[in-house]
This record gives C-alpha cells, sequence and structure tokens, in this order.
C-alpha cells in the first residue's frame, strides 16, 4: 500500500508540474505562433490590452523567451507630451507593436490597427483631464494618429498642428477662467 501511495502522490506532482509548465510563458521554446498570439493581445484597441502590455513592459522577466524588442523612441522627433498631454507611454506601445510586427514580417497585415491602438491610447489619455482642455488634446491626438496612419511615424506632427492645439488650450483656459 505504500509504494502505490508514492506512486499515485508521485504522478500527481508530475502532473502538477506539467500543469505549471504549460502555464508559464517561459517554461519552454516560444514558438513564432505563440509570440504573435502574445503580440496580438497586446496590440489591441482596448483599454485591457494597453494595461496587459504595460503590465509586462514593467516586469519583463516573466517575457524574456518571447525576445520582444521593447526599445522606443517614444513619440519620435514629435513632443512626447505635447503641451504637457502625456502621450509617451502611447507612443511607446505604437513602437513596440511596429518593430516586433516587422521583425516577425507581419507588419502590413497589422499597422491599422496598430495605429487604431495607438489613437484609442491617446483618446484615453485625453480623458484624463479636464474637460476644458480635453478638445486640444483631442485635436494632439487626431493630429498624431494622421501622421502614423499616412506617414508610418509621429516625425510627420508639424509645429503648426502643436501651435493650433495650443491656442485652443489656452482659448478655452482663459474662457474658464472668466466664468
Amino acid at each position: 500500500m505504500p509504494r502505490r501511495l508514492a506512486t499515485l502522490l508521485a504522478s500527481g506532482a508530475l502532473a502538477l508540474l506539467a500543469t505549471l509548465a504549460i502555464a508559464s510563458p517561459a517554461a519552454a521554446a516560444v514558438t513564432p505562433a505563440q509570440k504573435l498570439s502574445v503580440l496580438s493581445s497586446w496590440t489591441q484597441t482596448s483599454v485591457s490590452s494597453y494595461n496587459s502590455w504595460n503590465s509586462a513592459r514593467v516586469n519583463r522577466a516573466p517575457w524574456a523567451e518571447y525576445n520582444f524588442d521593447w526599445s522606443t523612441d517614444y513619440c519620435s522627433s514629435s513632443p512626447d507630451n505635447p503641451l504637457g498631454f502625456t502621450f509617451n507611454l502611447g507612443c511607446y506601445r505604437h513602437d513596440f507593436g511596429y518593430r516586433n510586427y516587422k521583425a516577425a514580417g507581419q507588419f502590413s497585415a497589422n499597422k491599422s490597427r496598430l495605429d487604431s491602438a495607438f489613437y484609442e491610447d491617446l483618446k484615453r489619455v485625453c480623458a484624463t483631464y479636464n474637460s476644458v482642455v480635453r478638445p486640444a488634446c483631442y485635436s494632439l491626438a487626431w493630429t498624431y494618429y494622421q501622421a502614423v496612419k499616412v506617414f508610418g511615424s509621429v516625425a510627420a506632427v508639424q509645429q503648426a498642428d502643436i501651435d493650433r492645439a495650443a491656442r485652443m488650450k489656452a482659448e478655452a483656459e482663459a474662457k474658464a477662467a472668466t466664468r
């Protein structure tokens, strides 16, 4: 009886270890399909997709075997935080999607979604600001989105676009101050 119990416990422990190995992202060699699946889950337009990506960005160790390219230049040569609106992490996630889909040879099939996710990220940033200045933020978000959609880079944002949003912001703040 003790031998049978030991065998039963050993097989149960092996089954548990096998289950944990399957559940762990770094347990076995990552296949291209697995990498694309995670990449896709982190580059959708939803807030949950953004949050999953950001959590992985902050704690990369469990994802090391995926060999993701985490490099970024944020918003390229455009301001990362135009007029104080914090676009830097939206730009970071956009870079992450572009760089990793290019490396996987899947960029053209995913560019439109990556650009849309970028726009959604920026709009979520704008939604956190006071309603008085929010229209200026949305204007900049649209400008940044159009730059990546058309040119593939926010480097195409012109100073005139930022100046227009700055005027919108200043006028809205002045109007709110006189109320």
